[in-house]
């Protein structure tokens, strides 16, 4: 089933009237965090708060997923003993560098609902450097992997890169992991845009990552879905045109054609099965809205 994931928004599960709030936001998915936005002395409280929420649904079709803490950190058990029991539709993990890293995760979750999807956040020049290792992991079903969450922020503290606007320095990692997740089948998400006021620098970065073949991205404030969501859908005139593409190939005349001419141009069976991925993401959208 082709799932919209055009916006993901980080709530901090400290926050008990952000989790309420999330049951009303126009995202496609929410993701309640146990990490960054928690401060130490709260985690308990936020896994607490988290495992109630999700208890008590109410996010409509909003995907669900969990940021636990990292494999690194005192918490991280606990968090994915939490998420296990309450869940959720996915587990996001930061900072995940190594095979043996998603087989740890693996092991908590044995005997956990199969329907929980893991999510791995890039967040370390290790992980980028074996992105397709980690990608190739996802065959093994106990290891439940999703996809990426690529964390620019994370990244840039490791390896020293600048982060500018456009990204330029950072293009040749994004393109790589985005190559890793499609040759194995997964999905991947763009990571947050941290100056919130900036809703122009926003929109040039959703433009660029949905250009450069991200799914979606993750969002650190409500201000940021609409634009997200609108940068994500496919337009109008591409659903059309995608329609038109698949309707000509099912024509008899065409059924054993490798390419056909429509509207003066040549179009082959490549472009059907990329307007079928564009028709099937406009029907999850109207979906999610009806």
């Amino acid at each position: 089933m082709t799932r919209p994931r055009r916006s993901l928004l980080f709530m901090p599960g400290s926050n008990a009237r952000a989790l309420e709030k999330a049951r009303t936001l126009a995202a496609d998915g929410i993701i309640l965090d146990l990490e960054d936005s928690v401060a130490p002395d709260a985690k308990a409280v936020a896994r607490e708060q988290i495992a109630k929420a999700v208890a008590a649904k109410g996010f409509g079709k909003r995907e669900v997923l969990i940021r636990i803490n990292a494999l690194d950190s005192p918490w991280w058990v606990d968090d994915i003993g939490m998420a296990g029991k309450a869940q959720p539709d996915g587990i996001l993990v930061p900072k995940i560098s190594t095979v043996e890293d998603l087989k740890a995760v693996a092991d908590r979750l044995r005997g956990a609902d199969v329907s929980i999807r893991v999510w791995a956040m890039i967040e370390t020049a290790r992980a980028v450097l074996d992105a397709d290792k980690l990608a190739a992991a996802s065959k093994d079903s106990e290891i439940r992997l999703a996809g990426f969450v690529f964390g620019p922020n994370d990244i840039a503290r490791e390896t020293r890169i600048r982060m500018k606007p456009g990204r330029a320095a950072m293009i040749p990692m994004i393109t790589h992991c985005i190559l890793a997740t499609r040759a194995h089948g997964l999905e991947i998400l763009d990571g947050p845009y941290g100056d919130i006021s900036n809703i122009d620098g926003f929109a040039e970065e959703c433009a660029q990552g949905r250009d450069l073949g991200f799914d979606g991205k993750t969002l650190i404030h409500p201000s940021h879905i609409d634009a997200c969501n609108a940068i994500f859908t496919p337009p109008e005139a591409e659903v059309a045109e995608a329609r038109k593409i698949i309707a000509a190939f099912e024509q008899p005349e065409n059924a054993a054609r490798g390419a056909i001419q429509l509207d003066g141009r040549m179009v082959e069976r490549l472009h059907a099965e990329m307007a079928k991925r564009t028709i099937a993401i406009a029907d999850a959208i109207a979906a999610m809205r009806s």
